[in-house]
């Protein structure tokens, strides 16, 4: 470790004349805001923390208000006094401070069924800011006290998927309350539109993500449906709005109907597309203005929104043609055609990073900020952890965290002696804390903290097979008193239903999985087009949105696959015990794509809507682009497929290497396009 160095007065105010970080500057501001009870004026911050001699009035103000902004944002209220008399124009009788008990979190006492629905609740979001900011809350509930001996529900993980890029920047903008624009396909006219709207919630309806705001070309409000959106999302940083008190997205949506039940006539190749003639009504031979071309057969199917039906049939390509009506025709078409003049477009210039985990992004002096004031109360209550255990609970490396405590032991008071610094050891490898500043107990609830857990819990409603007690309902009161007002903005963000449509499936998979039984399945895979018969030793159950899988060693191919429930024709015990040839990894989430060694290695590239799809697809290593996309490399174990992966996501996805690989997707965009007229 690095030795706690005894300076003088005099030393130590030579060294804090050094240029500091971002990071230490804001540290140092806290702690001194935090221990004064009168209040600093600005001259004296300037001189005892910025050690600011420049004399740019304006310079140093912008940088003062930057800092306190975020030390807002992280859960901090910085308050503004001013002397009998005085406005808070005038610098010299202003004063700032920021009370301790109002900054933070309320104590939260859990028992063990109320961590066990927490945990799951945490551990909802599949990626992206509420995913974060999850984990940020958990950890701050985990500072104040020991997590309890919990035992999850066997092998299951529910999670919710954000509607990409999208879905973040919605989200970003409506906790800092700044209006957002996008390019939006309208459903009743069939046109690209501007928009201009405060986005005042987002939530999960009939299967698809909504934004519910105020729409200001139309000066009212307005529906918009993520998939619709044919732009990426622009966020107007300068501008503010309020939303309407007490508006709630769940109620919200629940006033939304659901579009009407209509049929389409769909030309389908013999022999092919398994999975859609499932879901035929009849061969529907005199419908559709004469007969389907030879070879094909013709289909009718029920469906209730247009968008989603096409973005399936384009992944089809040229093995299915929408006959009727017109519009759905024409959205396969329009599908087509972005896929195919993205995949033409010149390839850009890039550059791999490093190797990036996932979901990874490049961390900030607020980052580390929030990381480290997680850390002093988690040390305090939890002394002499060993240093790699510490590192583990926060999610960094030894050598992050070492850079962390190097930070906290050279913060302190202002001018303070050595005994005013935050006094940190890691003797032999284990930590202790002896002076904390007042920094024992975790900050309160972010905004997006709050959000990110209660709606997970509200999500879990429609969980099977929860802990009993009435846990859920006890920690989302408890977490609501201890969130205060931003507790109260968690009803902006409504989760999607994730109740098993396949109830009995659910509950034969997970018997099993408690049981350590084997199960005989009946499956039908459709990027194969083939139904097959197969043993298999289950292992975990887990969701996107209401969307279930399950992931096991299957012995037909002798490895890790993942299984969707509602593709499982048949499924029972074959009375045999589930061997032990291959384990689930236990890392969470669980991954819907298990890596092979004899993978093919295959450069993609992203635009900014489709960016998430590296997130999705586990890349391994990514490039960024200009224009907020991504270059990436993916590897798939089956590329025959990949074609079809282009054409449905309709624009936002090209093929650059292999060459033989990206050939054979133009080929499949073209032969498709041929079949709508060219």
């Amino acid at each position: 470790m690095l030795p706690r160095f005894l300076l003088s007065p005099e030393e130590f105010s030579n060294v804090t004349m050094v240029s500091v970080s971002r990071t230490e500057r804001l540290l140092n501001l806290l702690i001194a805001l935090l221990n004064t009870r009168y209040g600093l004026r600005r001259s004296e911050l300037r001189e005892k923390i910025y050690h600011d001699t420049s004399g740019n009035d304006v310079a140093f103000g912008r940088m003062f208000e930057r800092d306190k902004n975020d030390l807002r944002a992280m859960g901090f209220e910085v308050e503004t006094l001013t002397d009998l008399g005085w406005s808070e124009d005038d610098p010299a009788t202003t004063r700032y401070r920021i009370g301790k008990e109002a900054s933070r979190l309320p104590d939260v006492q859990l028992g063990p069924d109320e961590w066990t629905v927490l945990l799951l609740a945490s551990r909802l979001w599949e990626r992206a800011a509420l995913g974060t900011a999850a984990q940020s809350a958990l950890r701050k509930l985990q500072a104040s006290g020991r997590l309890a001996d919990v035992e999850l529900p066997a092998g299951v993980q529910p999670r919710i998927k954000p509607a990409g890029q999208a879905f973040d920047d919605i989200v970003a903008a409506m906790h800092a309350r700044h209006p957002v624009s996008f390019t939006y396909l309208a459903g009743s006219t069939g046109k690209e539109e501007e928009r201009v709207v405060e986005p005042w919630g987002l939530g999960s309806r009939f299967g698809q993500w909504y934004l519910v705001g105020y729409d200001r070309a139309r000066t009212a409000p307005r529906y918009f449906r993520l998939s619709r959106l044919t732009s990426a999302v622009t966020t107007l940083a300068r501008d503010h709005y309020e939303p309407p008190a007490g508006f709630n997205i769940r109620e919200e949506l629940g006033r939304l109907p659901e579009m009407p039940l209509r049929t389409a006539v769909v030309d389908v190749r013999q022999g092919r597309l398994l999975a859609l003639r499932r879901r035929a009504l009849d061969d529907a031979r005199q419908r559709g203005g004469g007969a389907p071309a030879d070879g094909f057969d013709r289909l009718v199917m029920e469906y209730r929104d247009p968008e989603v039906l096409a973005e399936e049939l384009a992944s089809y390509g040229p093995d299915a043609l929408a006959v009727e009506p017109a519009e759905l025709a024409e959205a396969v078409r329009r599908r087509l055609v972005a896929a195919a003049s993205f995949s033409d477009s010149p390839v850009p210039d890039y550059a791999f990073q490093h190797a990036r985990a996932r979901t990874a992004r490049k961390g900030t002096s607020e980052d580390q900020l929030k990381r480290m004031l997680q850390l002093v109360p988690f040390l305090v209550h939890n002394q002499g952890l060993h240093i790699q255990d510490v590192a583990g609970h926060f999610g960094v490396s030894r050598e992050e965290l070492e850079a962390d405590l190097r930070i906290l032991i050279c913060s302190g008071l202002p001018e303070g002696y050595p005994d005013d610094l935050l006094d940190i050891q890691w003797e032999d490898d284990h930590v202790f804390i002896s002076q904390d500043l007042d920094l024992n107990r975790p900050v309160r609830f972010t905004v997006a903290e709050a959000c990110a857990l209660l709606t997970g819990l509200e999500t879990l409603n429609g969980l099977p097979d929860l802990p009993g007690g009435g846990a859920l309902e006890s920690v989302t009161l408890k977490l609501l008193a201890a969130a205060g007002e931003e507790g109260l903005r968690a009803a902006s963000i409504a989760g999607p239903w994730i109740a098993p449509a396949d109830a009995a499936t659910h509950a034969t998979v997970r018997r099993a999985i408690e049981a350590g039984s084997q199960l005989h399945l009946t499956y039908l895979s459709p990027q194969r087009d083939a139904v097959t018969e197969r043993d298999v030793d289950p292992l975990r159950l887990y969701s996107l949105d209401n969307t279930w899988y399950f992931e096991a060693w299957c012995h037909l191919v002798d490895g890790l696959r993942n299984f969707r429930l509602d593709r499982v024709q048949d499924v029972h015990p074959n009375g045999q015990a589930a061997t032990r040839h291959g384990t689930s990894d236990d890392g969470v989430p669980a991954k819907l794509f298990t890596a092979n060694d004899d993978d093919t290695t295959v450069t993609v590239q992203l635009t900014r809507q489709g960016r998430g799809l590296a997130d999705d697809y586990y890349a391994e290593r990514t490039a960024e682009l200009p224009d907020g996309g991504l270059v990436a490399d993916i590897r798939f174990g089956n590329t025959a497929w990949l074609p079809m992966f282009v054409a449905q996501h309709g624009g936002s996805a090209r093929i650059l290497a292999p060459a033989g690989l990206a050939d054979a997707a133009r080929e499949w965009l073209a032969a498709s396009l041929d079949r709508y007229g060219g």
